[in-house]
Parts: structure tokens; C-alpha cells; sequence
């Protein structure tokens, strides 16, 4: 009789190792498939780059929509999943969509290639299809997530989803291509769906094998590669250089040094014989490189964020600049770089510094939009010897931003500052600042300069906390209200299909809101950290695995500490929002790179601990938490949605929206307590 009884606990023992696995491996899955698809929509969808946050919300209602739907129907989505990803890829490689970037109080950095059906249309399909994908993936996680205890399945999701986000940043580091990332979801796909049916199976084999071969043509090729950021292809050019696109956008070409071209300006019109030391932020191709060279720089230091288009470009460029002992590369974003280091340069250039892609799944902020606020600007003049100059230039589109730098750099130079436009060129424009006149000779250049004087309607300059250069004007633009009111009326009318009457969804309000809190949290971390550390795909990771493992820790606690009361949390919670709102980004930046990294790491991540202590003991006793987990899924929708919020009033101010949500889900605690029967 005991034996018989300790057999049968081994055996549960196993079944529950079995599910805890599933449910891990499922968490990894979706996880994995959702920045994979965040990633290759960006380089397949022409400028969709520029809108992934629209991809990551859709992942957030498919979550919510996959664990409603498990919750209240026996038939699974998951073995869909496969089916739908391999037709979807299919699709976007066949179709060719582009998503229209036009518009002239929002600049998005394009070629002028014809554009097809309206944006708010395309970035409302997209946001249904990967929502619909992610659905029968978290319909999976879900059923796992439902034979378990709350606390303990909420730990196992968490295990697998970290898993997911350091498998993916792993092999963004190597630099594999999509068809490896197809290889990794493909396999788990047909781990995970055991089905006795041949005719199933047949049919999972086949997308399988057609998601490895759509995926293995855009692959394989001497001229294509996949960097942490970028789809890139490029070609042989007339002069002995390449043509770089970046995700099918056309984006620099090489030069050797005697071509007429742009880089030569900035040394023109300096008064000085020698460039001597010279930091260039964005080198890219490697023409600045050459170029300084090429006028005797005593030392180039040569920063580009992206490790492969340095790689490509130093094997590439005619003059082989990289190759020179003067030059010291390194693979940073430039405003990390400069927070880093005392050294002084002679001449500091911004050379074309668009990225053409956001901080990963995060609303407006891209990659360079740091670069160029006022704080940025005052600490490249702190970095210029006495009489050095900065310069920057580019294809800035519209008059409107040429003034809004040069009014920025009128203000933190002592001097005007030199532009030259080139006609018929986009507003190709050069900008040369110094706080000594003597140092520069606007006409010198080649065509001639003038001083800038101001006018009526500048822009005002922007800040760290509103890192939006291109955006004309406080305001969220028409066509980003447009879609986030669609994907709103989709969004809820696909809750009520999935969730039937709301009465359950309604019981989660709370939930709800901790979720839409959580959410906006998370993007002003992101964004933080990217201000703090550079906005390199290595912090974006990193900032992704700290988040889940704060969520992580405080489940840990959770599960052995039980709360008599939250209001003492929610009071820990307040004073936590408070010391985020109180200590400014600017004095962060002030403290050296371990201290900045415990300091503002600690009072970043202190609030999401303690809201998910929250969360995880409201969760502990749920006896729907599919539907629970489902709620506060569907609230970081709305968070996400809220999250363009910062283009009006800017990221601080975000604190205020969480501060509410959570005082909203502390009212809808109690008010559900007061009508559970005792």
C-alpha cells in the first residue's frame, strides 16, 4: 500500500515537472516569436521601423486574447499558430507592403519610392495579424498556465519568457539571420504539438518547411546580413566603394577622399591647418574617417553603434580608413560614449546619424533621438578643446528642423552658428558651432555659408525627457490618433467575441489597471535606461531581462510572504512613483557609470518590484487566472497605446498616468473585496 502510494506521488511529481516544462518552453516560444517578429516586420515592411511599438501593443492583445480564449473554450488555437506565422511571412515577402512616411510636422527619414495604401490602414492589419498570431501562441501558454497554481504558473511563464528574451538577444549578438530564428520556433512548434492525427501533422510539416524556406531566401547571399538592428544589403559601387540599405532603405555610399561630396565642409571653413584630435559620432561608411585623415588628424576616434555596418564598411571603403592607427574605433551609441570619457577633441562631428528604427518596441524615441537634445549639444561643447568646433549635417527635410538646431546650438555656443544649404538637396544641410569666432570662416566653404540669425516660428529646442527632434511640435500627430482609436474598436471587439459578457473581464478591473501602469513603466525604463547607457540593443535587452526578473523576484517573495494588507504596498508604491518623479535624469548622468547603473537602476526598478508584489498577491488566490492574467494583459494594450502620451507632455510626466492607474486599481481592489459573501 505505500508503495502504491509513493508511486503515485512520483507520478504527480512528474506530471507537474511536465506542465511546469510545457508551460516554460511555451513562455520561451511566444516570447521568442514576438521580438522576432518585431524585428523582421521592421526590415520587411518598408518603414515599419518606425512604428514596431504598433507591433508590440498587437503582441499584448494577442497574449490577453490567447488566455480569454483558453479560459472559457476546450478547443485549442495553439496548433494554428504554425499555419498562421508560415502564410503571414509568405505574404509580407510576396506583397512587398510599404508603410506611407510623408508628412511635414513629422520627419521620418525615407527615400521618395512610391508608397501604397494609408498608413493607419497598414499599421491597424499588421497590429490584427500579429495579435492573431500571438493569440494561438498564448493559447498554449495558457492552457499550461491553467493546470497549475497562479503564483507557481506565473513564476514558470516568467522563467521561459526571460529565456526567450536572452535566447533571442543571444543570437542578435551572433548576428543570425532570420532563418535561424525560424529553425528555433519551428522545432519548438513541433515539440510542443503532439497530435496523433497524420493529416495534422502533415499540415504543421508543411508550414514549418514553408517558413524555413521563405525565410532561408532572404538569408543566404555574399551581399545581405542580418546586424542587431538591421536588415542590411549592399552593392559595389563605380568609384570602389559599396551602396549600404539599410531595411531595402537606401542609406550611404562610399567614398574615397577627392570626390565631390559633403564631408569635406566642416574642415573648409575651420580656420585651423589641422583638424588635430576629431570624434565622429555615426561613422558608418568610414568617408568622415577618411576624410580627417586625409587633412591630418592627429587622432579619430570613430564611433557607429552597429557592429556589422562597421565590420562591412571597414572591409569595403577604398581608402581603408579603419585600418590607420590614428583611428580608434568603438561600438557604442554616441551620447553613452561621450557620458563615459573626460577626453577633449579638437573638431566633433554628427554625420548623418538617422538609425530609421525606434528603441525596440518603444514608441518614438529612436535610436539617435539623443543625440541631439539640448542637454546633448551643452556636452559636446564640455567635450571641445578651447577654439574646437562641432559640426553636424544632413538631409533634413523641412526648414523648420535646420532652425530648431541652430537655434539649439545659438544657445549653447557663444557664437552663431554657420549653415549652408544645398539647393534641390531635401534641405541637405551643414551646421558648424564654435564659441571662438576666429576658429571658422563661413564663406570659406564650397557653396558659402552664412550665420545664422533667428527668425519667427522656431521650433523650441527639445530635452531628454521630450526626445523627439523630429516632431514639430508638442502634439500627437493626426494619423497616430487615427490608428490607436482603430485598434482601440478592434481591440474591444475582439474582447467581447473572445470574452463573451464581460461580467468576468469586469470582476479585473484592478488587474486591468496594474497592467496598463505596468506597461508605461516599462517604456519609461526602457527609455531611461536608453538615456543612461546608450540606446544599443545590448541595454534594450538587458533592460527587457531586469524588468521580467524584478516581475520574477517579486513572485519569489510573494510566495513565501503573505500580506496582511496592500494598502501598506500601495504606500511603498506612492513614495517609490515620488523618488522617480523628484530625481531628474540630468543628475543621474552626473554620477560615474557603476553608481549611475546601482543608483538609477534601484529607483527604476523599485516601483515595478513593489507593483508586482502587488499584483502577485492579488494573483495568489484567483480562481479565473487565465481571465486575471488575460485582463491585466489587455490593460498593457491600452498602456501601450498611452504610451504616445510622452510626444504631448513627455516621459516624466507618464509617471502621472501610472500614478492614477494604480490609484484606480487600489479603489477597485477594495470595492471587489466589500462584495465577495463572507
Amino acid at each position: 500500500m505505500a508503495s502504491r502510494y509513493a508511486l503515485s506521488l512520483m507520478n504527480d511529481s512528474n506530471s507537474i515537472r511536465a506542465i511546469q516544462t510545457r508551460l516554460a518552453l511555451s513562455a520561451f516560444l511566444l516570447l521568442f516569436v514576438e521580438l522576432a517578429l518585431i524585428r523582421w516586420l521592421g526590415a520587411n515592411v518598408i518603414y515599419l521601423a518606425y512604428f514596431s511599438n504598433f507591433v508590440l501593443v498587437g503582441s499584448f492583445l494577442g497574449i490577453g486574447l490567447g488566455f480569454l480564449w483558453a479560459g472559457r473554450f476546450e478547443r485549442s488555437l495553439f496548433p494554428l499558430a504554425p499555419v498562421a506565422l508560415a502564410l503571414f511571412v509568405l505574404f509580407i515577402r510576396l506583397a512587398g507592403v510599404n508603410v506611407e512616411v510623408g508628412g511635414s510636422d513629422l520627419i521620418f527619414f525615407a527615400d521618395q519610392r512610391p508608397v501604397g495604401p494609408p498608413r493607419w490602414l497598414i499599421l491597424t492589419v499588421i497590429f490584427i495579424v500579429a495579435a492573431a498570431i500571438i493569440a494561438c501562441i498564448a493559447d498554449g501558454v495558457a492552457r499550461s498556465f491553467a493546470k497549475l497554481e497562479p503564483l507557481e504558473a506565473y513564476r514558470w511563464d516568467l522563467i521561459g519568457s526571460i529565456s526567450g528574451v536572452i535566447g533571442f538577444s543571444v543570437l542578435s549578438f551572433l548576428g543570425a539571420p532570420p532563418i535561424i530564428w525560424g529553425v528555433v520556433a519551428g522545432l519548438l512548434f513541433l515539440g510542443l504539438l503532439h497530435d496523433s492525427d497524420k493529416k495534422a501533422l502533415l499540415v504543421r510539416l508543411v508550414a514549418v518547411g514553408l517558413l524555413f524556406g521563405v525565410l532561408a531566401e532572404e538569408s543566404i547571399g555574399e551581399d545581405k546580413a542580418w546586424s542587431p538592428y538591421y536588415a542590411l544589403s549592399w552593392e559595389d559601387n563605380e568609384v570602389g566603394g559599396i551602396d549600404m540599405s539599410i531595411n531595402d532603405v537606401g542609406t550611404w555610399k562610399q567614398f574615397p577622399v577627392g570626390v565631390v561630396s559633403p564631408y569635406s565642409f566642416v574642415h573648409d571653413v575651420r580656420t585651423a591647418d589641422s583638424p588635430g584630435d576629431v570624434l565622429i559620432i555615426g561613422a558608418g561608411s568610414g568617408n568622415d574617417v577618411s576624410e580627417a585623415l586625409a587633412r591630418g588628424a592627429n587622432r579619430v576616434d570613430a564611433v557607429e553603434i552597429d557592429p556589422l555596418i562597421h565590420e562591412i564598411a571597414s572591409k569595403n571603403h577604398p581608402d581603408d580608413p579603419y585600418a590607420d592607427p590614428r583611428v580608434f574605433t568603438h561600438i557604442n551609441d554616441g551620447r553613452a560614449f561621450l557620458e563615459r570619457t573626460d577626453r577633449q577633441w579638437d573638431m566633433i562631428l554628427l554625420a548623418l546619424p538617422d538609425s530609421l528604427t525606434v528603441v525596440l518596441g518603444q514608441g518614438s524615441v529612436r535610436l539617435e533621438s539623443y543625440l541631439f537634445t539640448e542637454e546633448a549639444l551643452a556636452s559636446y561643447n564640455e567635450h571641445l578643446r578651447p577654439g574646437g568646433v562641432f559640426g553636424m549635417y544632413n538631409f533634413m527635410r523641412e526648414r523648420w528642423l535646420v532652425d530648431r538646431y541652430a537655434s539649439t546650438l545659438d544657445q549653447e555656443f557663444d557664437e552663431p552658428p554657420c549653415v549652408v544649404d544645398f539647393e534641390d538637396a531635401d534641405h541637405f544641410s551643414i551646421l558648424v558651432a564654435t564659441d571662438n569666432a576666429s576658429s571658422i570662416d563661413c564663406s570659406a566653404g564650397e557653396p558659402e555659408g552664412a550665420l545664422w540669425m533667428a527668425s519667427s516660428n522656431v521650433p523650441d529646442p527639445v530635452s531628454d525627457d521630450h526626445p523627439f527632434p523630429y516632431l514639430r511640435t508638442a502634439h500627437i500627430p493626426s494619423f497616430y490618433l487615427l490608428t490607436i482609436g482603430l485598434i482601440l474598436a478592434v481591440s474591444a471587439l475582439a474582447v467581447r467575441m473572445v470574452a463573451g459578457p464581460l461580467k468576468g473581464i469586469r470582476r479585473q478591473t484592478d488587474v486591468f489597471f496594474m497592467g496598463l501602469a505596468f506597461l508605461l513603466l516599462e517604456t519609461k525604463n526602457v527609455v531611461q535606461f536608453a538615456l543612461l547607457f546608450g540606446t544599443t540593443w545590448f541595454v534594450n535587452a538587458l533592460v527587457f531581462v531586469s524588468l521580467l526578473g524584478s516581475v520574477l523576484a517579486a513572485v519569489e517573495v510573494s510566495r513565501r510572504v503573505k500580506f496582511k494588507s496592500q494598502n501598506l504596498l500601495y504606500g511603498f508604491l506612492a513614495l517609490s512613483l515620488v523618488l522617480n518623479w523628484l530625481v531628474p535624469a540630468s543628475w543621474l548622468l552626473s554620477l560615474g557609470p557603476t553608481l549611475r547603473l546601482f543608483v538609477g537602476g534601484g529607483i527604476a526598478f523599485l516601483p515595478v518590484f513593489i507593483a508586482n508584489l502587488i499584483f502577485a498577491d492579488r494573483f495568489r488566490d484567483e480562481k479565473e487566472s487565465t481571465t486575471a492574467f488575460g485582463a491585466n494583459l489587455l490593460g498593457a494594450v491600452v498602456g501601450g497605446l498611452l504610451e504616445y502620451m510622452a510626444l504631448l507632455m513627455g516621459y516624466r510626466s507618464l509617471l502621472f498616468i501610472v500614478a492614477g492607474a494604480y490609484l484606480i486599481a487600489l479603489f477597485a481592489t477594495r470595492k471587489s473585496q466589500q462584495t465577495i459573501p463572507a
